[in-house]
């Protein structure tokens, strides 16, 4: 179950096809080779791909103006699909939040259509979370997972045995193995055993996106909780005072746990003296009184495992494996 880059648990797949809606709610579409390569690759699997009319569309840096993404994000909601994927991310979603119809994607959902995304698309997840109670999936994205070349290792294993699970519905968890970094200097692991039974919601995605809806309608007042982060191009001192402001908002303090994923594609420099990612994970954990725990394999980077935002859910800490179960839901 557990391996150092991570893996996902659940039953035998149902390898049936299914009907997925491809559509455009933030950045535009650049990379069309990537955009046709993921199509066919989830068509070369057998499902039945629908792409919005305004999939590649374009509007300065968007995909369309705020109208058109607006009516794309209520085209997959009325589409039946069995999953609705975003073709990527980037920045869009936190600026169309008022207008969207919360309550028909949450129907949506109800009615069996799985949101899935990551990035900018955790401005959607969490202001569904925070109006609806609606449960999303954190998890790929069109272009970036399934578009990616075979040059760069195409698309990775673990992620879409992880996307199985969750088409099939049977996905019930996912495991990893915590970095060895995360030992204190006695060689013992910096987060004791542990066990939180299921009941804790699962809530976070992109630092970034996330800090950017506190104070807001769009973020969720989430007691008790399993906070999960990730981010891309975020130098550690600006993860670090991210981090600072959802400390000085009472936020973290209401977790019973955090969990980082994936930080990936920063730059330190000479100016650091050796202030690094794992500087902020040690100065939080000297804050805040619940775990804090490292690797989880979710982010801007190949291997990753799907996450049920808002979904009550289990966390269990043993040695350097960690495991996230959420089996109960189904």
């Amino acid at each position: 179950m557990h391996a150092a880059d991570g893996s996902c648990c659940g039953h035998a797949h149902d390898q049936g096809p299914r009907h997925i809606y491809i559509y455009s709610p933030a950045g535009a579409v650049r990379d069309k080779a990537g955009f046709k390569r993921g199509v066919r690759r989830l068509e070369a699997m057998g499902h039945q791909v629908e792409i919005d009319a305004d999939a590649l569309s374009s509007h300065q840096r968007f995909a369309g103006d705020d109208a058109t993404r607006l009516a794309a994000i209520e085209r997959a909601a009325a589409s039946g699909a069995d999953l609705a994927l975003p073709t990527r991310g980037g920045y869009g979603l936190t600026r169309i939040l008022p207008g969207i119809k919360y309550k028909a994607v949450a129907k949506a959902i109800a009615g069996g259509t799985r949101f899935v995304g990551l990035s900018d698309f955790t401005a959607l997840s969490l202001a569904l979370l925070a109006r609806t109670g609606a449960t999303t999936w954190a998890g790929p994205l069109l272009v970036h997972d399934f578009g990616r070349p075979d040059d760069e290792g195409g698309v990775d294993d673990i992620m879409l045995d992880c996307f199985n699970d969750l088409l099939s519905g049977q996905g019930e968890g996912a495991g990893w193995q915590m970095p060895k970094i995360g030992l204190r200097e006695d060689g013992k692991p910096a987060v004791k055993d542990f066990y939180i039974s299921g009941g804790a919601t699962l809530w976070g995605g992109n630092l970034a996106v996330l800090v950017s809806l506190l104070g807001t309608p769009y973020f969720p007042q989430i007691k008790g909780g399993i906070l999960f982060l990730e981010d891309v191009g975020e130098h550690p001192y600006r993860v670090e005072r991210m981090l600072t402001q959802l400390l000085h908002a009472g936020v973290l303090a209401q977790q019973k746990a955090i969990v980082f994923g994936q930080f990936s594609e920063f730059k330190l420099s000479s100016h650091d003296k050796g202030f690094k990612l794992q500087t902020v994970i040690d100065w939080l954990r000297s804050q805040v009184k619940c775990p804090v725990l490292q690797g989880l394999p979710y982010g801007h980077v190949p291997t990753k495992v799907m996450l049920p935002v808002g979904a009550p859910v289990s966390l269990s800490v043993e040695g350097r494996d960690a495991l996230i179960y959420w089996g109960h839901v189904h």
